[in-house]
């Protein structure tokens, strides 16, 4: 469901097009001693997940910029299936905030448990690994244009952080 941006000349695409679902049994290697899923497990699905919905939306290469804080609400435990999806939110021009829930299923019942939520921004890049210009993003939906406008101050919040990280890092 792509079109042609005639703006930047490149297509436009809608969230539905680079939407995601993962899943993942949690092993013994995955866990802590207490039998949680690893924060870092955690955290590495979350930017597979991001990645795939990136690649998909703007079919070139990208690069995790950041993530924005996290918080573990519930644990996933050992022998639950971690459920992770990601939708984008937001495009600049050559960034995005891509979106991602994890669950926690239990696998004899299906009873889902919200674990944490994440968003992550890519950059899209060329050849060389300069920033380029991703497509635009098709928002059809309710849901999906008030979760762009919340990502739009997300992004502003995190321009201010880096703006400010820049003055004193000098």
């Amino acid at each position: 469901m792509s079109r042609k941006d005639s703006k930047r000349g490149i297509a436009a695409r809608s969230v539905a097009e680079s939407r995601v679902e993962m899943t993942h049994i949690v092993l013994p290697t995955d866990t802590n001693p207490h039998g949680n899923i690893l924060g870092g497990t955690v955290m590495h699905l979350i930017d597979l997940c991001a990645a795939v919905v990136a690649h998909r939306h703007c079919r070139r290469k990208v690069v995790t910029a950041s993530m924005d804080e996290l918080d573990f609400l519930n644990p996933i435990r050992m022998g639950q299936i971690a459920i992770l999806k990601g939708r984008i939110n937001h495009v600049a021009r050559s960034s995005m905030e891509i979106g991602v829930e994890v669950y926690s299923e239990e696998i004899l019942t299906g009873d889902r448990r919200h674990c944490c939520t994440a968003f992550l921004t890519f950059v899209g890049i060329d050849d060389l690994g300069r920033p380029t210009e991703v497509p635009r993003l098709i928002l059809k939906t309710a849901p999906e244009r008030l979760r762009f406008s919340e990502a739009e101050e997300r992004r502003r919040q995190r321009l201010k952080r880096r703006a400010k990280t820049r003055r004193t890092d000098g």
